[in-house]
């Protein structure tokens, strides 16, 4: 009722307004047309994205929490971009005087008065795709065990406060900024802040049912197709180079080429070193921890993309590859925490990965920025206080949030539920009407 009651008090007020029309922003510089086209054409890549996460999470999933998975990828981009259009980006990229600047933008709510303006939208849309991107993050180490209404509530604080947050302190003139801290597009800002928010919410939730032993040895838990889960990838993998290159924010900069080239090696080297890896350990190659590897190739290279030369991305991709493959065991095996789809090591620990790659590793040829082997290691300790931040910040925000769901209105469906579907539980349907659900029901109690 507020918000219904704000958009009619918007449509009838008097519009007070930066340059809706865009006739004077384009008077000013005719180019400007090819950037804005550039990055919303980026923009839509990014969005599509959406689709890749929602494969690979129903893939690596079991067929009855299908529809559910895909039901989630559906309402927090829907939430998530009605909760950064109200707060979130007056938050993150408005501005405010004194040291509160330094915290939080005051200003952009709703986008309306001044914020009603061709290049401020554009800027809201361009980082509204970013925002959903860190939501949906959640999903993934959540899944199969999460009730439906819980997950809506906590993509609505996470986009129109918690990813806000730290965006302002890297992207809207906050103190990291300040401090020096840099991420070109987001291995910090949208996926270590997604994958931290994960990690919190898969310690309370709890594991599936059959997840681990009585002795607390991991049960795999196969997921129901590897084709949707690979096609998901490669979504991913294509929506990345509207992710990257378009972080330029301008077509006009023609460092897009090196930009596209590093997101392309970093994957690939991702995927080549899980491949290589578990084909070692288990004398066959893991198919969803080579496409794991891919995406976290891409996770790590997103930060330093802009400023790393092509070898560089290369050796980013091959520890990342490495990486998410110590975190999964770490996290399942030492941890005892369940994430279906390793989002966590994708996205949180190789979020890590990107911004202290960047520290070590820009070579100092686009924009002045000259990582520790390059002689710089103020920077480098720029980078390593943004890295602890964004862990303190997501995992912290995303614990007290989660338990405070948890001791209200609960975060986890019954062990009926889970052995049913989420499906059937959550949405009265099923994703695959003609399949026969082989799994007993168990008794409560």
């Amino acid at each position: 009722m507020i918000i219904f009651m704000i958009l009619i008090a918007g449509l009838v007020m008097p519009v007070a307004a930066g340059d809706p029309s865009g006739a004077e922003t384009y008077e000013s510089d005719p180019t400007t047309a090819i950037n804005f086209t550039w990055v919303l054409i980026c923009g839509f890549l990014v969005m599509l994205m959406q689709a890749g996460f929602g494969l690979l999470e129903a893939g690596l999933t079991r067929a009855k929490n299908a529809a559910n998975i895909m039901m989630k990828n559906m309402a927090d981009f829907c939430i998530g971009a009605l909760g950064y259009w109200a707060v979130g980006f007056a938050l993150m990229m408005g501005t405010a005087s004194g040291i509160t600047g330094l915290i939080v933008g005051l200003n952009g709510f709703f986008l309306v008065g001044d914020a009603y303006d061709v290049s401020t939208i554009e800027l809201w849309f361009w980082q509204m795709v970013f925002c959903a991107t860190a939501a949906t993050i959640v999903s993934g180490a959540m899944a199969e065990r999460t009730k439906f209404s819980t997950y809506c509530i906590a993509s609505l604080v996470v986009t129109a406060f918690i990813y806000p947050l730290y965006g302002h302190w890297m992207w809207g003139g906050g103190w990291l900024s300040q401090l020096g801290a840099l991420d070109f597009a987001g291995s910090g800002v949208v996926h270590a802040v997604g994958g931290f928010i994960a990690l919190a919410g898969a310690w309370l939730v709890g594991p599936r049912v059959g997840k681990f032993k009585k002795d607390g040895t991991p049960v795999g838990i196969p997921g129901h197709s590897i084709t949707l889960a690979i096609l998901g990838v490669f979504i991913l993998w294509f929506g990345w180079f509207g992710f990257n290159p378009g972080s330029t924010l301008a077509a006009t900069d023609l460092r897009i080429s090196v930009i596209a080239a590093n997101t392309v090696l970093a994957a690939a080297a991702g995927g080549l070193m899980a491949m290589l890896l578990t084909w070692k350990k288990y004398g066959k190659a893991d198919v969803p921890m080579t496409g794991n590897g891919i995406v976290a190739g891409l996770v790590a290279i997103t930060a330093p993309c802009a400023w790393v030369s092509p070898p560089a991305a290369v050796l980013i991709g091959l520890v990342a590859g490495a990486l998410v493959i110590l975190s999964v065991w770490f996290i399942e095996w030492k941890l005892k925490i369940d994430d279906p789809v390793g989002a966590i090591s994708v996205h949180g620990t190789n979020g890590i990965w990107g911004i202290l790659a960047l520290g070590l590793l820009a070579d100092g040829t686009y924009g002045g920025v000259t990582g520790l082997l390059y002689g710089d290691a103020g920077f480098m300790m720029a980078q390593i206080i943004s890295a602890v931040t964004v862990f303190v910040w997501a995992f912290g925000m995303g614990a007290i949030m989660f338990y405070i769901l948890k001791k209200t209105i609960g975060i986890r469906v019954t062990d009926r539920e889970q052995i049913e579907g989420l499906d059937i539980g959550e949405h009265g349907m099923t994703a695959y009407p003609d399949f026969l659900q082989a799994e007993p029901l168990i008794k409560e109690g």
